[in-house]
């Protein structure tokens, strides 16, 4: 279930006037001498290699964008603010220093007629919302973290390492890139005082010839993530949001479990079977308790020996937690400023707290434990409203805007890291480009649909279409569960079942007792086994065509799959 990391980007909205007057300023600038590249393919002569350095750095501040001036081949400055590029293995970092400025965002223009570019694919901030595209150039178009161009026959990629210190997108037209780094803390500009900020590590790849855009895609997610946090098996399982929707207990997750591990193969690899929102205090019969994770309600009166009984049974368990929200005891000077409602992750005992309650599950038993909501917590937005605004103006958070979002966002992240110990951790509404190698698996969708078709077609189909590239680069990439209710026809969502089954990533299956018969089981018995095992890696064909991919190559054959339904 949903509530449905280093450096570039804003304060406000950035309108197309913008982003004109920014790029036109940064265009007077001359190119920086050669440097080494970025990639380790050969580089075309066409290809726009980043690690030149830029043709010119705008800063934003409260007063506005003001032009930085080159004051070496690596150096850039002005009105009391520096910018470095320094040279690391494969990368490009850049610094931020302002001792006595607070700045909003920073911006590098690298100025290359891209003219030959025929289609342009961006990420997402956090989870994809249907959104996720091939598409030709939309200069304002903000790209978080990464873009591939697509020339015809080459496909490239830029974008900045994992695990950044701003939040970063990228900003393409006819005349060359523009990358952004959203520096504020909260809603507020950055002041960072006698601090240096290393901002983000710019990289870039150059496709080659008779390569895939696919296969460009997934090479160049390897190199964005220098160390990703991998499962060592296989994640497959149960998880009862899409049917029970809160409305669960421990019996039914023993029917559940028993139901999976009865479908499972019977190798060492077991089923974790997860009970999502519905299990802790805020959700019984009283409403007392939102917030707490120390027990369960009346529903889950002994939460460890639900564990020990799916474990009988075969299977492992996993649980869902909503790390951010603030219980009603909570002290006022543990909440947000921007909402009463949610914790501030800057709060020393909030972030003892966090830790404490991961690790308590882990002590109930719990060998996957699945994180929700925070970025919606921090930042009162979905990734598909964030753009480059990102969340509301004027707050910050309670230790004061020393540090960016992002920074906060990371140092959280590994809080629930540490207290989740050797439990596997999935995000679901986490910031994609941070939790890579931080965590094991990453929610890149929003919610399919259980009884609506149409939002599994639009948010499960068009996620693993665009974001599969990323699985086993960044983390295992979920693309939410295999639904299998009353309320869709069984030929669609056995379609999606055998989609996710065969793609190599893992596979959640969502049962309703009154959906699942003997026509269910087979088709169940063959994917969870299939799950269970390494596939080969699922690519999309059709993908620069269609948001919603129907050519797939599985396995090394070519299927198709017939997503409409009578309704088109």
């Amino acid at each position: 279930m949903a509530a449905s990391r280093s450096s570039l980007h804003i304060h406000t909205m950035t309108t197309r006037r913008d982003f004109l007057q920014v790029s036109a300023g940064s265009l007077l600038a001359s190119t920086l001498p050669a440097a080494p590249p970025l990639h380790d393919a050969d580089t075309p002569p066409t290809f726009l290699d980043l690690a030149r350095g830029p043709d010119a750095v705008t800063v934003r501040t409260a007063a506005g964008n003001l032009q930085l001036s080159r004051a070496g081949t690596e150096r850039w400055e002005g009105h009391g603010i520096t910018l470095r590029l320094v040279r690391v293995p494969g990368a490009l970092r850049v610094e931020l220093s302002a001792p006595a400025v607070a700045i909003i965002r920073v911006g590098l223009r690298w100025r290359e007629p891209m003219n030959r570019i025929r289609l342009i694919l961006g990420d997402a901030w956090e989870r994809g919302y249907g959104e996720l595209e091939w598409r030709g150039f939309v200069p304002d178009r903000v790209m978080p973290w990464y873009l591939l161009a697509f020339d015809g026959d080459r496909t490239d990629g830029f974008g900045v390492r994992t695990g950044a210190a701003a939040f970063c997108y990228w900003q393409a037209d006819p005349a060359g890139l523009s990358l952004w780094a959203d520096v504020r803390s909260g809603g507020v500009p950055l002041q960072l005082g006698d601090r240096t900020l290393g901002v983000c590590d710019v990289v870039c790849r150059a496709g080659t010839h008779g390569e895939s855009a696919f296969a460009a895609a997934r090479a160049f997610c390897q190199q964005m993530c220098t160390s990703p946090r991998l499962p060592t098996h296989p994640v497959y399982g149960s998880n009862d949001w899409y049917w029970a929707y809160g409305k669960n207990s421990a019996a039914s997750a023993l029917v559940d479990a028993q139901r999976v591990v009865d479908l499972s193969p019977t190798d060492a690899n077991r089923p974790i079977v997860v009970i999502d929102d519905g299990w802790q205090p805020g959700r019984g019969a009283s409403r007392v308790g939102a917030g707490d994770w120390d027990r369960g309600n009346e529903n889950f009166p002994d939460l460890p020996g639900l564990v020990a009984k799916v474990r009988q049974i075969g299977g492992r368990m996993g649980a869902w937690i909503r790390p951010l929200e603030a219980a009603v005891t909570v002290p006022d000077s543990w909440r947000l400023s921007r909402d009463r409602k949610a914790l501030d992750p800057t709060v020393a005992a909030v972030r003892d707290k966090i830790t404490a309650d991961m690790a308590r599950l882990r002590s109930w038993g719990m060998e996957l434990i699945k994180h929700d909501y925070s970025t919606w917590d921090i930042l009162g937005r979905w990734g598909y409203s964030m753009g480059s605004a990102l969340t509301s103006d004027g707050w910050t958070f309670a230790e004061g805007p020393k540090r960016t979002t992002a920074e906060v966002i990371n140092t959280m992240y590994q809080d629930i890291r540490v207290g989740a110990g050797d439990a596997l951790v999935i995000g679901c509404d986490t910031l994609s480009h941070l939790s890579a190698g931080v965590f094991e698996l990453c929610r890149t969708g929003d919610d399919v649909g259980g009884p609506d078709w149409s939002r599994t077609r639009r948010m499960g189909v068009n996620t693993i279409a665009f974001r599969i590239a990323q699985h086993g680069a960044f983390y295992a990439a979920d693309a939410d569960c295999a639904s299998i209710t009353a309320g869709v026809p069984w030929q669609l969502n056995r379609q999606w079942l055998d989609l996710v089954a065969r793609s190599g990533t893992p596979l959640f299956v969502s049962l309703a007792s009154d959906a699942v018969g003997a026509e269910q089981y087979p088709a169940l018995r063959a994917a969870l086994a299939l799950a269970a095992t390494p596939q080969p890696l699922a690519e999309p064909i059709d993908w620069m065509q269609t948001t919603w991919p129907s050519r797939w190559r599985l396995g090394g054959t070519e299927h198709t799959f017939l997503w409409g339904n009578a309704e088109g």
